[in-house]
């Protein structure tokens, strides 16, 4: 392969396998067209007639084992290449019929010949009658009632779209689902709107084929007839034999495919999506009565005993279906009690244990903050030998409650003798969020990045931030500190640490809880402001959600009168929490311009160029997202911004328009968490800004 692409002048990797893969519809278009021009000897006829009928089959197969009607979302684009490949065969058989079909049956093939011959008994009536009733089953049932599904499902699904999208928002508002899972559904309601749309329009297809396949085996009748009699000198007796059995053969080897085809496309269509294939939707839904199977068994066993009737064929069904029905009420009432035991706590053949009833206080929810130790540090969380670490976690969180401006969870505090002795764990709602390791002996000398000499000892990183670091005896601490490190004892590292990991999920903290009793604290300052807005106004789900939306860009909620205040103006309005929140953050613009640059000088931020602006306003106009090679620029260029900004000592703010703010902030915080985004109108008319760099289109 790679010499035959050096010789056509194509890169090495021109014939890998997903090149041929992506090769295969323009090749197969290629073949179908090139087999309405080209004539064809029988022996390959005979291969493509059987390729189609397994082709067919092998389409009405994947429609049966499919979930959901996205599993099989080319059978659209399937249904037209089928199709094609059906009326490009039809014109290739019937040229050879005309052509060589004096010479006798198997002129076009063993296929053909089988279909004519065999099949129908060899007696061209037969096959005229066997033929047409095909013909009216496929174009009158099957296609018709198959478009009809596909017309109304397609019309019903574009009325749903609109409610579909509004339920995602919904639940993402809400925090049910994620960015990712919401983007994945909105998806999917956008590929089953359109695979809906291509159903009613590949319907018909099949429609027309079945037309197209009764005028072919009248083309192939009458032009055999005026072929074999004028050209051949055969008599009419002869040639309407010779003929309109091998028309029959070549009109029943493509219409039983195109059945076979149209039923898949019926069962596409009419299917209803549960977690189950369409086989097993029959069985469990069809036969899962009993009584059903029984009413069944006994009408039929009525019926055969009626004087003329066949006895033995009725009451043989009867019995089976009774049978049947027993045998599933058996497997009904073992499942029953396999439930009841399960539901007991009860094992196969095991008797009842005494006192075995379970109540609300074998329930452990998980805690919301949790500190597991190994056991060579259980001295510093041990209450009873005076452990440090108890109090400098209660100091954590007396300072947080003043930074941020509500009371974290208390920290569970718990010994884990699964982990190394001298590691920790910190979890959040139960899941592990960070670990580490302290030796309760040493000391920690931190490299923040100018230090003059190496220190001995076992080399790590700070597990807050990441630093280099290394291990040290408690005698170097002096020299340690000579050559530049900070240093710091094992209970600081785990408080620091501790400390971080709440600082950055502060927003996942604050629960319905949390809130509550942040406005009874409210409630006990300013009472009418809380009793006209909560619940009135302002549900206690929208406004925890404001308030994370705040915490995720750490913005500290301690000014509780000023959120209240705007949201008591505008909840009446406006009901989305992103909205509100942005409403919030201009009311608290003074504050968090501050938070960045503390004091009233000159604000040095960056700004992005006014075309990168103008294509970011379009793409939001347009809700189109930011375009991959856009985003990736975007991220370079940040990156290098925000470096640049860290080497002079200057915070990395980004000053925007008001309506890119959110936008970006959210896109930047996922690669660049330290870059804060604000928007031009969260900045007070009283600060001066200065750009120390720029973020443009390209890089």
């Amino acid at each position: 392969m790679n010499q035959l692409a050096a010789l056509l002048r194509l890169p090495p990797g021109a014939f890998s396998g997903q090149k041929m893969q992506g090769l295969t519809g323009p090749i197969l278009i290629i073949m179908i067209l090139s087999m309405m021009v080209l004539p064809l000897p029988p022996f390959l006829l005979d291969i493509l007639f059987t390729f189609n009928i397994a082709l067919a089959v092998m389409v009405l197969l994947v429609s049966m084992y499919t979930m959901k009607a996205l599993d099989f979302a080319a059978f659209p684009a399937v249904l037209l290449f089928t199709t094609l490949l059906r009326l490009s065969l039809n014109v290739a058989s019937t040229r050879v019929v005309l052509m060589h079909g004096h010479t006798g049956p198997d002129a076009a093939g063993q296929v053909i010949e089988a279909f004519g011959h065999f099949l129908v008994g060899g007696n061209f009536a037969v096959g005229v009658m066997v033929f047409i009733i095909l013909v009216l089953i496929n174009f009158m049932v099957i296609t018709k009632g198959a478009g009809r599904i596909a017309e109304v499902g397609a019309r019903f699904m574009l009325d749903a779209m609109p409610g579909k999208q509004m339920a995602i928002d919904a639940d993402l508002n809400a925090g049910l689902i994620g960015e990712d899972v919401a983007r994945k559904r909105r998806t999917e309601v956008a590929q089953e709107a359109d695979f809906y749309g291509s159903m009613d329009g590949a319907s018909k297809f099949v429609r027309g084929d079945a037309i197209a396949g009764l005028l072919i085996m009248v083309i192939n009748i009458v032009g055999g007839l005026i072929v074999g009699m004028v050209q051949h000198g055969l008599d009419f007796g002869t040639a309407a034999q010779t003929y309109t059995l091998l028309a029959i053969g070549d009109g029943l080897v493509a219409q039983i495919p195109a059945l076979v085809i149209s039923t898949a496309a019926g069962v596409m269509v009419s299917r209803v999506t549960t977690e189950e294939d369409v086989g097993r939707q029959l069985t469990s839904q069809l036969f899962a009565n009993p009584q059903v199977l029984y009413l069944t068994g006994g009408i039929v066993g009525i019926l055969g005993l009626i004087p003329g009737m066949p006895h033995f064929a009725f009451l043989l069904f009867a019995a089976g279906l009774v049978w049947f029905g027993r045998h599933q009420a058996q497997r009904g009432a073992a499942a029953a009690a396999g439930a009841a035991r399960a539901a007991t706590g009860q094992a196969d053949g095991a008797a009842p244990a005494e006192n075995a009833d379970v109540s609300w206080d074998d329930v452990s929810l998980v805690d919301p903050l949790g500190l597991e130790v190994g056991y060579r540090l259980i001295p510093m969380v041990d209450r009873a030998q005076q452990g440090e670490l108890l109090g400098r976690i209660r100091s954590i969180r007396k300072k947080i409650a003043q930074e941020v401006g509500f009371l974290v969870p208390v920290v569970h505090i718990r010994d884990n003798l699964e982990i190394k002795p001298n590691a920790y764990l910190i979890s959040l709602k139960g899941v592990p969020v960070a670990t580490g390791e302290a030796f309760p002996n040493q000391w920690l000398a931190i490299d923040p990045g100018q230090v003059t000499g190496t220190l001995p000892g076992a080399r790590t990183k700070d597990p807050a931030f990441g630093l280099p670091a290394v291990w040290i005896d408690a005698g170097l601490r002096q020299q340690a500190q000579m050559y530049g490190y900070t240093v710091v004892d094992a209970c600081t590292v785990i408080a620091t640490h501790l400390n971080h990991v709440i600082t950055t999920h502060t927003s996942e903290l604050l629960g319905r809880q949390e809130v509550q009793q942040l406005i009874d604290q409210i409630a006990r300052q300013a009472p009418k402001l809380t009793e006209d807005l909560v619940p009135k106004l302002v549900t206690i789900s929208t406004l925890q959600k404001v308030l994370q939306n705040l915490l995720e860009e750490e913005v500290p909620i301690r000014d509780m009168r000023t959120i209240l205040d705007v949201l008591a103006d505008q909840a009446a309005v406006v009901k989305d929490p992103l909205e509100l929140t942005s409403l919030v953050r201009l009311a608290l613009g003074r504050a968090i311009a501050q938070q960045v640059f503390p004091g009233d000088g000159e604000m040095q931020v960056i700004t992005l160029e006014p075309d990168l602006d103008r294509v970011l306003m379009q793409a939001l106009a347009s809700n189109s997202g930011i375009e991959p090679g856009l985003a990736d620029s975007l991220v370079r260029q940040a990156q290098a911004a925000i470096e640049r900004q860290e080497q002079i000592g200057i915070a990395p703010v980004l000053v925007v328009q008001h309506p890119l703010r959110v936008l970006l902030s959210r896109f930047l915080r996922r690669s660049l968490p330290q870059l804060k985004v604000l928007s031009n109108a969260e900045i007070p008319d009283a600060r001066t800004l200065r750009i120390t760099a720029t973020i443009g289109a390209r890089a």
